[in-house]
């Protein structure tokens, strides 16, 4: 190992404050032969996984830490000012166990301890210090401002009290950016540990990379705080010594206090967690007489075939029952294989509450239509052997994928649902998901340009000629008007290499919009939580949650299924024999109204430019409107006139192979579907 590691690391996940982009630690940490490095985001987990990935492709290794806050009294206790702060602590993870500690207190610090921030506090630290090293932190440390205050006995009764609690993985942290404080807390930190015999270890506070990004670093707090800049630089960061330095330059800056540098790398050898991917961690279904839950799901799947031949729903008019039970046995020989019984018994579970409960309940979306297993144990109200959805849409044998059901449910009483599964499976082992807004391009400049104290004018010129959905800002350069500005005004182009160094980095965290977790354990165990309340959230995105075997449950609120539910109970009031489901699919004055494009308030069909393919197309069959929500899509949009010319009679169809016919002929020789895709790769190409 090098002679230097940075243990005091702030990601982009520092939300506005951070400027360290996760994608270009290891590089910059190779370039000075440095092979570790620890993530300490304020108060937060967020990019952990990413940063870990990411260092380790590179062949660096990572720490998991945080930099965490401790309230200065009880986490419970949120009285007024002399709670409203936090001390600052660095915990980094030597292990598995040291990982669920950070991951317990962290989520603990939100769902417990916030108060402005989210606050751990030292009887969380006493029970769960196992696993963790302890650095005393910055100067917002809480031994730090003590010798500030010229409190050295309480400093070093708080010290000694971390000590107790971590032994020799406790360490009294120094640090040197300029800052007169650093000068007088150093010394401080130096006489404890001679007098105690508790090691220094230096760090520098990384908040970006380079020096010259000080600047930018600068900026994201401007944004966060809603300063501008020429007011000085942010509190704390006075200087711009807050960058990756090398290990000379640390080795430089700490020559008189002994083993501090050295020490970092002592720490970096006792750290050795790794995370385990892959490994599902589904919530323990618990099936009626003890059946396994292979067994249970074959019961429900062959028990709901025979419901729906009773109800009529089944006929076998275009399939055999043969066929049918070929189909069942198939999914369930792959549902089993992929380990996935439990999955469709908890879905199928909820889904099941909610139409008990009288919650409407969406009819099926996505991929997961084409399972007969699902249609029969009443997940979805689609019999995909009626319309020739394929299985391997959903799950494929062949590429290791989670199933991934997508549910509508009424928007008034999705909570409902979800407070069932808290329920059912405990409320600490069901959790929400993030997910991060960017600061995009556009959105960029403007923050930007407020923070740099630009008149809003010239920001406002700028951020116009962005388009709304560009993907970043070299694309946007594309504009030569932009070019123009940028090579002109030096001002704009300030503007311009600033919002590109920020561009794409989180501006704020936020609630997944559908996305559900529910865990074997507490969720805790696995990810930190942020949030409080019904709104407790996992801190890494759904892709990381997956990654780390936590499967996801969509639970979507759709306001249409609320108005269908209103609508079917009026015409109740009239009719109490109607059934919203035995409306026939050929009912021609449905057709009417759709081919005059009186779709206000259908789900997927209002739009304007929707009406002008409908009133276009003339749709006359339950397949037309199929197709058209299909080819209204940016893929397919290019056949929309030829699939409405060709079904009209004003254009021939006609098929390249004589193979693609009996896959196309339902739409009029377009590809519209990503089922015929697949179909035309196996017959084709002779895919499997």
């Amino acid at each position: 190992m090098g002679e230097f590691v940075h243990l005091h690391l702030h990601t982009e996940y520092s939300l506005l404050d951070g400027a360290t982009r996760i994608s270009s630690i290891a590089d910059k940490a190779l370039s000075d032969g440095q092979d570790a490095v620890a993530i300490t985001d304020h108060g937060v987990m967020y990019g952990a996984v990413e940063f870990y990935t990411a260092l380790k492709e590179k062949g660096v290794k990572p720490i998991i830490g945080c930099e965490v806050y401790v309230a200065p009294r009880s986490r419970h206790l949120k009285d007024g000012k002399q709670d409203n702060s936090g001390n600052h602590l660095i915990l980094l993870c030597k292990n598995a166990v040291g990982y669920k500690n950070l991951c317990y207190m962290v989520s603990k610090s939100f769902t417990e301890g916030f108060y402005s921030r989210p606050r751990i506090d030292m009887e969380l630290l006493e029970g769960y210090s196992e696993g963790l090293i302890a650095l005393s932190g910055c100067v917002a440390g809480r031994i730090p401002q003590l010798i500030l205050s010229g409190a050295m006995k309480e400093a070093e009764e708080y010290a000694l009290k971390l000590r107790g609690l971590f032994g020799e993985d406790f360490y009294l942290e120094i640090q040197n950016h300029g800052l007169d404080d650093e000068r007088k807390i150093a010394y401080g930190l130096k006489l404890i540990g001679e007098k105690h015999g508790i090691p220094l270890v230096a760090t520098n506070d990384v908040h970006y990379l380079e020096r010259s990004d000080a600047d930018t670093q600068a900026t994201l707090m401007c944004i966060q705080t809603n300063n501008v800049i020429t007011d000085g630089r942010p509190f704390g960061f006075e200087t711009d010594e807050f960058y990756f330095k090398t290990a000379n330059e640390m080795k430089v800056l700490f020559s008189g206090f002994g083993d501090a540098v050295s020490n970092t790398v002592k720490i970096a050898e006792k750290c050795n967690f790794d995370f385990e991917f892959d490994k599902l961690h589904l919530p323990d279904f618990k099936a009626e007489d003890g059946l396994s839950h292979k067994d249970k799901l074959r019961r429900d799947t062959y028990l709901g075939l025979e419901k729906k031949i009773n109800e009529g729903k089944i006929t076998f008019s275009k399939r055999s029952r043969e066929e049918y039970t070929d189909r069942i046995e198939y999914e369930l020989s792959v549902i089993d294989k992929m380990g996935f019984n439990a999955y469709f018994l908890i879905v199928s579970d909820f889904v099941s509450y909610a139409k008990r409960s009288d919650i409407p309940v969406g009819p099926g979306r996505g991929s997961g239509a084409g399972s007969l297993v699902a249609y029969l144990v009443g997940i979805t109200d689609v019999d995909p052997m009626e319309f020739d959805l394929l299985f391997e849409r959903f799950l494929n044998p062949e590429r290791v994928s989670m199933p991934d059901f997508d549910i509508d449910f009424c928007y008034n009483r999705r909570e409902e649902v979800i407070e069932y599964v808290k329920s059912k499976y405990g409320e600490d082992k069901v959790a929400q998901i993030v997910t991060f807004g960017t600061l995009a391009p556009r959105a960029a400049v403007r923050d930007v340009g407020r923070a740099l104290g630009m008149p809003y004018g010239r920001v406002d010129t700028v951020a116009k000629l962005i388009p709304a959905m560009c993907e970043n800002m070299k694309a946007a350069m594309a504009s030569s008007e932009l070019r123009e500005l940028y090579s002109t005004d030096e001002d704009i182009k300030k503007l311009i290499d600033v919002s590109s160094k920020i561009d794409g980095m989180p501006r704020h965290a936020s609630t997944h919009a559908a996305g559900v977790v529910i865990t074997e354990k507490p969720t805790y165990e696995y990810v930190p939580l942020s949030g409080s309340g019904t709104g407790v959230v996992t801190q890494f995105d759904m892709l990381t949650d997956a990654r780390l075997g936590l499967v996801k449950f969509d639970f979507l609120g759709l306001r249409y299924l609320s108005v269908i539910h209103d609508a079917e109970r009026s015409v109740r009031l009239k009719d109490k024999s109607f059934d919203i489901t035995k409306i026939p699919f050929d009912d021609k004055a449905t057709f009417a109204l759709l081919s005059e494009a009186k779709t206000d308030g259908v789900f997927q069909l209002e739009s304007a430019g929707m009406k002008q393919v409908l009133s276009k197309l003339m749709p006359n069959c339950l397949e037309d409107i199929i197709a058209c929500v299909a080819l209204f899509r940016p893929g397919p949009m290019d056949s929309i006139d030829t699939f409405i010319a060709r079904k009209h009679g004003r254009e021939p169809i006609s098929y390249k192979l004589p193979e693609l016919a009996p896959i196309l002929d339902v739409t009029y020789g377009c590809i519209v579907y990503q089922e015929q895709v697949m179909q035309i790769c196996r017959s084709l190409a002779g895919y499997s």
